[in-house]
């Protein structure tokens, strides 16, 4: 099924789902793309440039609270949570899961370069099941 709207999910709305609604946005023009957090803090400075790297830009994004969406305004859900609780979206929508470890780290152990590195990874992965799922539902 063809879904007009899709929704991203993760705890903070600041990495994952702000990359995966970066790229959808840019592949599927059309759709209404957005991303959500069950703890909304701010959008990491490495997923801005993870997506600048790829000629995105989504300096203008904000992490938002999942209670603030209109269950109604969304088709499909992609939970991106792996290691954590993900949030609950109370809705008819579809639902997938894509779990993904978080890039983000406070290990002081782990350099920028490292980090970057991390980002990147999850940039690319995002990138292909994007992809999977613009061929499978007719997206792209």
């Amino acid at each position: 099924m063809k879904p007009a709207s899709l929704l991203f999910l993760c705890v903070a709305n600041s990495a994952r789902s702000q990359m995966a609604e970066g790229l959808a946005r840019a592949m599927f023009p059309g759709l209404r793309i957005q991303s959500a957090g069950s703890r909304p803090s701010r959008v990491n400075p490495y997923a801005i440039e993870a997506l600048a790297e790829a000629g995105l830009d989504i300096t203008g994004h904000t992490s938002k609270s999942v209670e603030t969406l209109a269950p109604a305004s969304v088709d499909l859900v992609i939970t991106l949570c792996a290691e954590e609780v993900c949030p609950l979206f109370l809705g008819k929508a579809e639902r997938l899961h894509w779990p993904l470890q978080d890039p983000a780290s406070e290990d002081p152990e782990l350099s920028p370069e490292a980090l970057r590195a991390r980002f990147r990874a999850t940039r690319e992965e995002l990138r292909r099941r994007l992809e999977a799922l613009g061929r499978e539902r007719g997206l792209a």
